[in-house]
């Protein structure tokens, strides 16, 4: 939870927190809400108000704002992080999820400056950081989740506006990390295989400290933790790593090519977070892993699994072993094949072959692979994250 790393970073100075964010209750997958956030500022030396806060209502926001003025007497410095994402292509993007992600990232970070703006003006240092990317215009970030990276972008535009608009007045700059950073939503998307790949939140707390303590003056910047912390004298980044050693997974929108991003990554066993898709044209062919592949998915699947599943999927492969096979776990004792499915898949999935043979055996989760991109699903969700229950049954069978 990268705000609450900055939080207690600065509670330590006995800073006061305003913690703005929607979860009162629990969430059944990620730990913590406002008020635990609220107590470990406390415990750390500051003092915190935790605040009930839809980043989409402007009166949820105008009524936290002023809490936080009425306890505190101001306000010194404003940390953009809400953020939605979804990383599919615009034909897969429902409207739905369009309008979360620019409402969230894009308005919710305009609307909550706009009205912190009036008392930032008041004080001596003032301060905005988003956490939001660099404006890299390179293709690669676009094609694959055109929507997320527009509302993400978003948040950066603010960066470059605001901060000429209030030059030597406020500060306002953008922090973003160059690998991925151990988070409770990391682990649930990745699986909790990933974290040795991800530094710790301490980087961006440090990162974020370091940029908050500069004058006002210093601002418009899209800053990378690594390379500002470097500049900070920082040389010791192994205190920052989950497994200090092992490679670790880059972060979006920052380039090297992904090309090569890809190749070092697997190169050291990692699983990388963007590949671009196949553009392999070659005839399909059939045989070699893939066949072995749904050889083994024939040998454990039955008709429990059929019936906890109910769902027939598609999968297109490109690539080496370009080629359509199905899974039918929604008829008697299921069956697999070449070809499109007899009746109409609930799910069709288009990934590379050497992807899909990672997958089934346990080198690549199905959650990582949608979220890098090398994975487009087609269709139910939820199917398709049952399919990851018979992933780890082969597993187990060390099939």
């Amino acid at each position: 939870f990268l705000p609450a790393a900055i939080a207690l970073k600065a509670a330590r100075d006995g800073a006061n927190i305003v913690i703005a964010a929607k979860t009162a209750e629990p969430h059944p997958k990620l730990p913590g809400t406002i008020y635990t956030a609220a107590q470990e500022v406390e415990a750390a030396g500051g003092k915190a108000l935790p605040c009930v806060v839809d980043i989409r209502d402007e009166q949820q926001i105008g009524d936290a704002v002023q809490k936080a003025v009425d306890a505190f007497g101001g306000i010194d410095i404003l940390v953009n992080n809400a953020s939605a994402i979804s990383l599919t292509g615009t034909l897969e993007t429902h409207m739905k999820k369009v309008d979360l992600m620019l409402g969230i990232n894009l308005r919710g970070t305009y609307l909550t400056s706009k009205l912190v703006i009036p008392h930032l003006l008041k004080s001596r240092n003032p301060h905005i950081l988003n956490l939001s990317p660099p404006l890299n215009l390179n293709p690669v970030w676009f094609k694959n989740h055109t929507a997320y990276t527009m509302a993400k972008y978003g948040m950066s535009m603010c960066v470059l506006g605001m901060a000429e608009e209030f030059r030597g007045q406020i500060a306002v700059n953008a922090l973003w990390p160059r690998t991925a950073i151990q988070t409770a939503a990391m682990d649930m998307l990745g699986g909790e295989g990933v974290s040795k790949q991800c530094r710790k939140a301490d980087i961006i707390a440090d990162a974020a400290y370091a940029i908050l303590s500069r004058p006002k003056d210093y601002t418009g910047h899209f800053l990378v933790d690594e390379e500002f912390l470097r500049e900070q004298g920082v040389k010791d980044f192994d205190q920052y790593a989950v497994q200090p050693g092992h490679p670790l997974l880059p972060d979006f929108f920052l380039d090297e090519t992904p090309e090569s991003l890809v190749e070092k990554m697997e190169q050291h066993g990692a699983t990388p977070a963007f590949k671009p898709p196949s553009s392999s044209s070659a005839t399909p062919t059939s045989g070699g892993p893939v066949e072995t592949t749904f050889d083994a998915i024939k040998g454990v699947i039955n008709e429990d699994v059929v019936k906890s599943t109910q769902g027939i999927y598609q999968f297109d492969l490109s690539g080496e072993h370009t080629g359509v096979w199905f899974l039918d776990l929604k008829t008697g004792s299921g069956s697999v094949g070449q070809g499109e499915p007899p009746t109409k898949a609930d799910v069709v999935m288009k990934m590379d072959s050497s992807d899909f043979s990672k997958m089934f055996s346990g080198k690549l989760k199905p959650t990582m692979a949608f979220m890098s991109g090398k994975l487009k699903i087609k269709g139910d969700m939820t199917l398709a994250i049952k399919l990851e229950k018979l992933m780890n049954r082969m597993n187990k069978a060390k099939l």
